[in-house]
């Protein structure tokens, strides 16, 4: 059985974040398998899988930023606002300069408001969007505020461009291609897409997509990493056993007991770990430390980062 853990996986064209799920549920014979961010199936690169205890961690995980490589295709609008969709428009393309696109583009790096596309996971009227899509019905979506750190150039080849996208939790890169195209006044789509970086994950480090079809349980068990590490951007501290076992309880831990730690007003998540091992998220703040999300102890499971 493999123990609770990540396993960075690189997603090959045409299949869902669900159906990577489910294949790794039956290989690696494990009932909780979860996934820390969807991919669209057009989109390919870094999903990180969590596996057992650690799916507990899905929610810090999803939120981290992430980062892509798109290539726009200019000129031609879908109603996926990807390459997986039906034309709904054609424009021609100007004669745009690497110059103009890069002063186009800049207005769209900080924070946004985004419009969600109609073809997406996000639920209107008990119903997700991309199923009502599909049958015809078109909904009022509400724009959001999202934020990009930063959306880079890469090379202009009309009428394709490809841009790197540093941005944050809930950014739709479809959306931003297609907004970008109607603000460069030809419109456009994504025809490919690269996620290349959650948090601080990084796709190089990635089990490839041909080795995670092959199926081979020991294989993959040989390349799970320790659950932290789906939460190592977060502050750590670490207690001592008997802290840890009255934490472990769902005791809070005072402020007297945490020396090595800087106290802030607001509550903040933190990696929580005792005698050498992990054991969830906790909340800090200036009353001490809370549980907010415990993993059970399994001694079998990976060992922790060093924190």
């Amino acid at each position: 059985m493999v123990s609770d853990g990540i396993l960075l996986a690189d997603k090959g064209p045409g299949v869902t974040s669900f159906q990577v799920v489910a294949h790794l549920r039956r290989v690696l014979r494990i009932p909780k398998v979860g996934h820390g961010g969807t991919l669209d199936p057009l989109a390919t690169g870094l999903l990180p899988i969590l596996l057992g205890e650690a799916t507990k961690l899905t929610g810090h995980l999803q939120g981290q930023d992430k980062e892509y490589l798109a290539t726009a295709r200019l000129g031609v609008a879908t109603d996926t606002l990807d390459a997986t969709g039906a034309v709904t428009g054609e424009r021609p393309v100007p004669a745009l300069s690497a110059e103009q696109v890069r002063a186009v583009l800049d207005r769209f790096v900080g924070e946004i408001e985004q419009v969600p596309p109609m073809y997406s996971a996000i639920h209107a009227g008990g119903r997700r969007l991309h199923e009502l899509a599909r049958a015809g019905i078109a909904v009022e979506r509400a724009p959001r505020r999202v934020r990009v750190h930063e959306l880079e150039l890469i090379e202009c080849a009309l009428p394709c461009l490809r841009v790197r996208v540093a941005c944050g939790s809930g950014t739709y890169v479809r959306s931003l291609v297609a907004d970008v195209g109607e603000a460069l006044g030809c419109g456009g789509h994504v025809e490919a897409l690269v996620r290349t970086r959650v948090g601080r994950m990084r796709l190089e480090d990635a089990v490839p997509w041909p080795v995670l079809q092959q199926g081979d349980a020991a294989a993959l068990a040989g390349r799970v990493q320790p659950a932290d590490r789906a939460v190592a951007h977060l502050p750590a501290v670490t207690l001592t056993p008997e802290a840890g076992r009255r934490l472990a309880h769902g005791q809070p831990v005072p402020p007297s007991e945490l020396t090595t730690v800087d106290l802030g007003v607001a509550p903040t998540a933190c990696r929580v770990y005792a005698a050498g091992e992990f054991l969830g998220i906790g909340e800090l703040s200036a009353q001490g430390l809370r549980p907010r999300r415990l993993l059970h102890a399994d001694r079998s499971r990976p060992r922790s980062i060093s924190s």
